[in-house]
């Protein structure tokens, strides 16, 4: 199977999960990242806003928010296939639906802040293998941003057990990432 079939069959399993089952799920990955040392020792957070039966990020956000950790979240800029980076203060009243339908700050809500200060990042993806290696969605956003963050940064995919496969087919331009935490277990990954 070559890259672009598992991740169609991918996202075809993650779009046939029920609603109940994937908030249980992601409340799941939710409280294994909270009570982990990568959460009580962060203090800038990026964390993606899901879409698509991702793991879900509100409850995250809205607790990191109340913990007085900083939130940040990408804007994704389509014609150059970057990240910006915004500051997020109020989950219900700054966003409204952006690129690709994600929600993202409206306009009068976007602090801009710089990559370096993120002390964790928070990773979506399609399908993860142990090794910490992802298939995005194919637009290499993250991959082009990981490069600009303090390799110190602990960098999390949050994933459902569904979503792990043997082989994420790296490429030399893909940025690994050093932990996977899905509904089951935290892993370390190992290269």
């Amino acid at each position: 199977m070559d890259k672009n079939t598992l991740r169609k069959e991918i996202l075809s399993q993650r779009k046939a999960m029920s609603l109940e089952e994937v908030n249980k799920k992601s409340d799941q990955v939710t409280d294994l990242l909270l009570s982990s040392e990568y959460y009580k020792n962060a203090k800038n957070i990026m964390a993606y806003i899901d879409f698509r039966n991702e793991v879900k990020t509100e409850r995250l956000i809205k607790t990191a928010l109340k913990d007085k950790k900083n939130i940040i979240i990408p804007i994704s800029v389509v014609e150059t296939r970057q990240l910006i980076l915004s500051q997020l203060l109020d989950y219900d009243n700054e966003l409204e639906s952006g690129t690709y339908g994600i929600l993202e700050p409206k306009k009068e809500f976007i602090r801009e802040v710089e990559p370096s200060c993120i002390d964790l990042v928070l990773i979506p993806g399609v399908a993860f293998d142990r090794r910490g290696f992802r298939i995005g969605y194919g637009a290499g956003y993250y991959d082009r941003f990981l490069e600009k963050v303090d390799k110190s940064a602990p960098k999390i995919a949050l994933s459902f057990e569904l979503q792990m496969v043997s082989n994420a087919f790296e490429g030399p331009h893909d940025f690994p990432v050093d932990s996977i935490i899905t509904e089951n277990e935290v892993i370390i990954c190992k290269r």
